[in-house]
């Protein structure tokens, strides 16, 4: 019996740490992707946001180009660990996932093809 827990994701994960900006219907804020797929993504973010809830996400180039796609707030990770020095740690984020990208300023959100998730 294997006793290894099975990959469900079936797409490819690039995993690396990059800046976003998030504009929610409150305003803006800055957070840290850890990970990004065709899909969905996971942001490290200060504040907590709600689940359903739509946002925008972009990402911003070196050479100054950004693209913008449109999320859903799937779930809300939390975190509590001890710092090497002893210390309290704590991180918090959330699963997003992509449900259109935008094209251009002035033309409509180019849509994903969504896949039905069942929880």
């Amino acid at each position: 019996m294997n006793t290894q827990p099975q990959e469900r994701r079936t797409h490819l994960r690039f995993d690396k740490i990059f800046t976003v900006y998030l504009s929610t219907q409150d305003g803006m804020m800055r957070g840290i992707g850890r990970n990004i797929s065709a899909r969905g993504m996971f942001i490290e973010v200060r504040d907590s946001l709600g689940l359903g809830e739509k946002l925008k996400v972009t990402f911003a180039g070196e050479d100054g180009t950004e693209m913008t796609c449109l999320c859903e707030v799937r779930y809300q990770v939390a975190l509590a660990f001890g710092r090497k020095d002893g210390r309290p740690g704590n991180s918090r984020g959330v699963g997003l996932r992509i449900v259109a990208y935008e094209t251009m300023d002035d033309a409509p959100l180019l849509l994903v093809d969504r896949e039905r998730v069942m929880h």
